[in-house]
């Protein structure tokens, strides 16, 4: 039976017509979000910054974010708010919404009880993925395997398209395969997924959560469904508790016990939904290295859970290949490859970039979101053979490196208040100090260029060196538009050097 809360949701969605719904943000998440409520005969307000006095565009209202918080009128009318994730708990909107005892959902949970409530037809079979690393792989390696087994899927939610456009979608997809961030799942709280997994926790948007304990708590909302799955190899994941009605299950890199998948003599095999079965041998999964295996296992796991069958599981990994950006060769000198780990934008992805390699040149730095880089510096310490540091936080790498490996040789590498991109090069164990001047967009291509130059260096100094890796462990938009357009840069940049090594 139905919960009241339950049966309140399902009813405001249900009878959406001509209800007063206020959606924060014109994003993505936004405009999906808006679409579906107006759609669905909802007297819909889009609230955005971009936007300034009301004005009414394709049938719904657009006001800014400081106007809406002056109209009483709208607060008073309002019988929802549906943030977008980058509205932080503490925003003004939500604290003016709570106030005037307006739910506030994210486009998650309004996507939950659309889809509960039949108004799309039968609920979907709901399956998500969550961790700080290694989200989009997990995601669209399950999307792989679940079309292995024939039935209808699509991968969505912070990965491609949003939940609600999926549950609108012809022809009908059955079996959901949502990305969740942090962020989302915070505004998701009554998500019940058939099977959920969080990868691993490490530290990443500390300053949204308001610190650790708020970002460890909002990841394992995904575990509170039918199969919880956890990443028995990451201390925090491993400890975080599921739903009282839970099954738990746990994945690790080591020989599976009872009730996980692992690895055995080179083989991932199941020993949660099955009695030791074999399922692929690791050396065909890709992504390789440890963390490819790792989101091989997780997605396992997760289409174990909903009766997939094993053939599908080998069938869905052997064909999977990553997207871009994700440990991608984008061009080799000699023996040295050049890696575009662009999406590694924590401490702890950059972490699992390098631990696939042997020795490396890392070029790193950007936004680290309150994230420490002291644990990536100290534990990787002897696979690097120098760091190029670039962005506004790249100090901090410095700084890690005098600390924790002074041995390591590091680069800055930012442009002046002339624009012009300077290098200072830090002499280990010197402790030099770091330029004042953070890089702009319009000089970070020129940056990147002359970063991977001296990562190129540097890689030609050391014989050991086998990949000169960009694993920012930070943010782009301090000097990018996007982790994918960083990429791209370092890539270019790599596919311009000389081609000798000598």
């Amino acid at each position: 039976m139905a919960s009241a809360d339950s049966r309140g949701a399902i009813e405001l969605v249900g009878g959406l017509a001509g209800t007063d719904v206020v959606v924060a943000g014109h994003g993505t998440a936004g405009r999906s979000a808006a679409a579906y409520l107006s759609g669905a005969g909802a007297s819909v307000t889009v609230v955005d910054s971009a936007f300034g006095a009301v004005e009414t565009v394709d049938g719904k209202v657009r006001i800014g974010v400081d106007e809406a918080l002056e109209d009483a009128d709208l607060w008073a009318r309002a019988r929802l708010l549906v943030v977008s994730p980058g509205f932080a708990p503490d925003h003004a909107l939500v604290s003016v919404a709570t106030a005037a005892d307006i739910p506030v959902w994210g486009e998650v949970e309004l996507a939950w009880w659309v889809d509960q409530s039949g108004a799309t037809g039968p609920p979907r079979t709901w399956l998500v993925v969550t961790g700080t690393n290694g989200k989009t792989t997990t995601t669209a390696m399950l999307e792989a395997i679940v079309a292995a087994s024939e039935r209808t899927v699509a991968a969505c939610g912070n990965y491609g398209t949003p939940v609600l456009d999926v549950l609108v979608r012809e022809p009908r997809v059955d079996v959901l395969c949502v990305e969740a961030s942090s962020f989302q799942l915070h505004w998701a709280p009554s998500l019940r997924p058939a099977a959920g997994v969080v990868l691993n926790v490490a530290e990443d948007h500390l300053d949204w959560h308001g610190g650790m304990a708020g970002y460890r708590d909002a990841k394992a909302l995904a575990l509170r469904g039918g199969v919880a799955v956890v990443g028995a190899d990451d201390p925090i994941a491993a400890a975080l508790p599921v739903g009282p009605q839970s099954r738990r299950v746990a994945f690790t890199l080591g020989a599976p016990r009872a009730g996980e998948l692992g690895v055995v003599d080179g083989v991932l095999v199941d020993r949660a939904f099955g009695d030791g079965t074999e399922l692929i041998a690791a050396d065909l999964v890709h992504p390789a290295g440890p963390s490819g295996r790792a989101d091989a296992l997780a997605a396992a796991a997760l289409a174990l859970a909903i009766d997939v069958p094993p053939t599908a599981v080998a069938a869905g990994l052997a064909g999977f290949a990553p997207a871009g950006h994700r440990g991608e060769s984008v061009a080799r000198r000699g023996a040295v490859e050049f890696i575009d780990d662009s999406k590694a934008t924590n401490p702890h992805a950059a972490a699992a970039a390098i631990a696939a390699r042997t020795r490396v040149v890392l070029v790193a730095g950007g936004l680290l979101k309150g994230a420490s880089v002291d644990d990536l510096v100290r534990d990787a310490g002897d696979r690097l053979a120098g760091v190029v540091a670039i962005g506004r936080d790249r100090g901090e790498f410095v700084d890690a490196i005098a600390r924790h490996a002074p041995e390591v040789p590091a680069v800055t590498v930012f442009t002046g208040d002339d624009g012009q991109v300077i290098v200072n090069k830090h002499v280990p164990g010197t402790g030099s100090p770091v330029g004042a001047s953070a890089g702009d967009r319009a000089a970070a291509t020129a940056v990147m260029t002359a970063a991977v130059r001296e990562a190129w260096a540097l890689a030609r100094s050391d014989a050991g060196v086998d990949a000169v890796l960009l694993a920012p462990a930070a943010a782009s938009l301090d000097m990018f538009d996007s982790y994918a357009k960083r990429g791209d840069a370092f890539a270019a940049a790599a596919a311009s050097l000389p081609e000798d090594r000598a």
